[in-house]
């Protein structure tokens, strides 16, 4: 398989699949493709993973299509304003990423369900208590609020990021709360009561504007009831 990513701030990954090559996205993720694609939806790994895919904020069931008697072409669309992320998953480097992060992958990928270890870390944290990994061996595209920036953490080097903007991490990482220390600054600082902390080994994704905060620079500017 080959793709391209092209456009902003409205992306789309163009997939060029040789003949029997398989693909796999959510359901209703597919943008256009040529005549020859043959879809098929199914729960892709049984019942029990196609639950832990819908409390990761993704469908239960998966739509694998596949390029038959020749290439094939595919193209996967983002549906927010931001960035479409290409991860080559192997065994050792496989990535958790946000909520409804995954748009599409090679079959040999896995979708399942990572549960934050630390409870505090998913309820205080913004990032939530449910993640999603993605395993296997192959090629796969997440969605990103905004623009991306990378950073590449030493064992034991850290992380602070504010509500919202950790939009993916290697599973080597691990992930924690910290308090925002002062009276004054919880209550006037206007940064919220808590921020992740990201520790390495391992790369972090940072995301410039999640939909939430987007969402609340909207707010002012609706008509009142929106």
């Amino acid at each position: 398989m080959t793709y391209e990513i092209t456009g902003t701030p409205l992306p789309v990954v163009t997939c060029t699949l040789q003949a029997n090559e398989r693909i796999v996205c959510e359901s209703g993720a597919m943008s256009w493709m040529s005549p020859n694609m043959q879809m098929g939806t199914n729960s892709n790994g049984g019942m029990g993973k196609a639950f832990g895919r819908m409390f990761t904020g993704e469908s239960m069931f998966q739509n694998t299509y596949t390029a038959i008697g020749g290439t094939g072409v595919i193209a996967f669309a983002s549906s927010f304003p931001g960035s479409i992320i290409p991860f080559q998953i192997s065994p050792g480097n496989n990535i958790v990423v946000q909520k409804k992060g995954f748009l599409a992958s090679e079959a040999t990928v896995e979708l399942s369900v990572f549960f934050q270890q630390k409870l505090g870390a998913g309820f205080f944290g913004g990032e939530g208590f449910i993640m999603q990994r993605l395993s296997g061996q192959g090629m796969a595209f997440v969605e990103i609020d905004g623009s991306v920036v990378e950073y590449t953490l030493a064992p034991g080097q850290q992380i602070i990021i504010d509500t919202g903007y950790l939009a993916a991490m290697s599973e080597t990482c691990q992930m924690a709360i910290q308090r925002i220390k002062g009276f004054k600054n919880v209550m006037l600082g206007g940064e919220g009561l808590f921020n992740t902390v990201v520790t390495g080994p391992g790369k972090v994704y940072l995301q410039s504007m999640p939909a939430n905060n987007l969402a609340q620079a909207l707010r002012p500017f609706l008509p009142s009831g929106s």
